[in-house]
């Protein structure tokens, strides 16, 4: 994640325009499950690097609808990695834990490419890049 982004950066509560009606979900339950999709993502780390998914900046947008359904676009730190396959699947099954999501979908983009500066300054300690 870029230093300039709060972590609420990445989510977007409705795929409407602004100057459409706000989204159905009352905003209490839009911010509880914002956060509890945060701490999901937390729970997911490429086992290669000792940092979670959120942390390392592989969620680049995460859309929830009106449906409640959860549009999430990711990336993986390099085309080549081992599980490119397996890691959209487990970000799948991470948002499907959070109460109140009634469908997910995982799109793997490489545009833009992954690059250490979208990195949060918690991920750069861990891996002692500060």
């Amino acid at each position: 994640m870029a230093d300039d982004m709060t972590p609420r950066d990445v989510i977007d509560v409705s795929d409407e325009a602004p100057e459409e009606a706000a989204s159905k979900i009352p905003q209490d339950e839009l911010n509880r499950i914002t956060d509890a999709l945060i701490a999901a993502f937390k729970t997911v780390y490429d086992p290669e690097i000792p940092v979670d998914i959120y942390e390392l900046g592989l969620i680049y947008k995460v859309d929830i609808d009106d449906d409640r359904k959860v549009d999430i676009d990711m990336t993986l730190t390099a085309p080549g990695c081992p599980v490119a396959g397996d890691m959209p699947g487990w970000i799948e099954n991470a948002a499907r834990t959070v109460e109140g999501i009634d469908d997910v979908e995982v799109r793997l983009t490489f545009d833009p490419p992954w690059d250490p500066s979208r990195m949060s300054d918690e991920a750069r300690l861990a891996l002692n890049m500060l």
